[in-house]
């Protein structure tokens, strides 16, 4: 069994749309019947918080299992990636069967879910049916993994049919909209009120993405508190430069 994994919750956090999807996915995968498949897909762009949600789906009651995927990552890399996350003991010499069974096992009698960032890379690596193996290894109905990835991960996952098919559900993150603008706001200016018609023009300016959206609230802020205002909307802040995620121009000399 695993060691008892400390709680991550903290004030550094806004209640998004997109928390509620993946803790929505999640709840579904841990209620389904023991005839039905445990494998989730949350997928989305780059920037519409999907890592954030579930790091903090990881840290709530739920007390998921989180690791993230990379570009280095080998099958013996992931199984021992998991083996670190579900905090289980060491087994440097073990066969990655025998990781394989281990981390069965634990999501078995844990019935936490099993939560794989960055999935795309399993995907290119062709690894997806290593995930696969891990859920069908545990009794029916016990284990639950979620991938999550970019917007296309779906699509790349139809080649591996004995995955795709034990697929319960895909959901798609949601691009950043004005209730999710004013949750960030309260989160990166807390010392100023931000008026709709900002936000509005973030949104606009960033094509809803909530990453981007972050990053201008946190320039805003300073520009508040260096003009030491209390709040500030559209007309205040004009003239200051806003982050569009756009490359800067080539400068020319």
């Amino acid at each position: 069994m695993s060691k008892s994994t400390p709680s991550r919750r903290s004030t550094s956090f806004a209640p998004l749309r997109n928390l509620t999807l993946l803790e929505e996915l999640v709840i579904k995968l841990k209620g389904r019947s023991p005839d039905v498949p445990g494998l989730g897909v949350f997928h989305g762009r780059s920037g519409d918080g999907k890592s954030r949600a579930a790091a903090w789906v990881g840290a709530s009651d739920h007390m998921a299992y989180y690791v993230e995927a990379n570009d280095f990552w080998t099958p013996r890399a992931m199984l021992r990636a998991v083996v670190d996350a579900m905090g289980l003991a060491p087994l440097p010499h073990a066969t990655n069967n025998e990781l394989a069974a281990k981390i069965a096992e634990e999501l078995e009698t844990s019935r936490r879910p099993l939560i794989i960032d960055e999935a795309d890379h399993l995907a290119k690596k062709d690894m997806i049916d290593k995930v696969r193996a891990l859920h069908d290894m545990a009794a029916p109905g016990t284990a639950s993994i979620v991938l999550i990835g970019e917007e296309g991960l779906p699509q790349k996952l139809q080649r591996y049919e004995r995955f795709h098919r034990r697929v319960l559900d895909f959901v798609a993150a949601e691009p950043c909209d004005l209730d999710d603008a004013r949750q960030l706001a309260g989160l990166y200016c807390p010392r100023v009120d931000v008026a709709d018609d900002l936000l509005v023009q973030l949104l606009e300016q960033t094509y809803r993405s909530t990453g981007r959206v972050a990053v201008n609230l946190v320039a805003i802020s300073a520009f508040a508190a260096g003009e030491g205002l209390r709040r500030i909307d559209r007309d205040a802040y004009a003239g200051q430069r806003i982050n569009t995620g756009a490359a800067p121009a080539v400068r020319r000399f």
